[in-house]
């Protein structure tokens, strides 16, 4: 499928700006009902973000060009979405045995929920760099690496989630669109990565 360029427009860099920031807002949207599936998360944050790269490289492209980048994700990215739900009940199985006061119990917690944010983040910034034909298990391999030598541009993701959450905490419904500003972030987040 062809990309065409969209012609560039003599618009203020306040106009622009805020022209991302809506288009965030709107993926968030479009993130969320792509993740209904539960194990289709990774696949819907990747077809997210690769709308976000499109429109901050004034490339065109919409709902239609997203379901498609979703259709191509989700072939290889509901393993990665089963497999993080799997991270997640290992997690759960550690709050229990911190509960239960078990020896090494909080240790064992604290390793826990460090592990899942790693792979939490490692997903993002996989998912963030996604394109068409890309294999899941290369992309993770790479990203986890990435996850270890850029601790700020984790750091700045691990933040992106705790945003959700709390939007989450405060008015339920506005963590939606909030999750087109976080992979707006996981976007900037490898672009500034790559140009380091």
């Amino acid at each position: 499928m062809a990309e065409a360029r969209v012609k560039a427009r003599k618009e203020s860099v306040f106009a622009e700006r805020f022209g991302v920031f809506a288009e965030c807002l709107l993926t968030g949207v479009w993130i969320a009902v792509a993740s209904v599936g539960v194990v289709t998360c990774p696949a819907a944050f990747a077809a997210g973000a690769r709308h976000l790269r499109r429109r901050t490289g004034h490339v065109g492209g919409g709902w239609r060009e997203f379901v498609a980048d979703f259709r191509a994700a989700v072939r290889g990215g509901w393993v990665v979405g089963i497999a993080g739900w799997g991270a997640g009940a290992a997690l759960w199985v550690d709050v229990q045995a911190v509960r239960a006061g078990l020896p090494g119990g909080p240790l064992v917690g604290a390793v826990g929920v460090f592990a899942l944010l790693g792979i939490v983040v490692a997903g993002m910034r996989a998912a963030a760099v996604w394109t068409p034909g890309d294999t899941w298990r290369a992309l993770l391999a790479e990203a986890g690496r990435r996850t270890v030598l850029d601790p700020a541009g984790s750091f700045l993701l691990v933040g992106g989630l705790v945003l959700v959450g709390c939007s989450a905490l405060l008015i339920a419904p506005l963590a939606v669109p909030v999750l087109g500003a976080v992979a707006a972030a996981a976007v900037a987040v490898e672009e500034r990565y790559r140009h380091r």
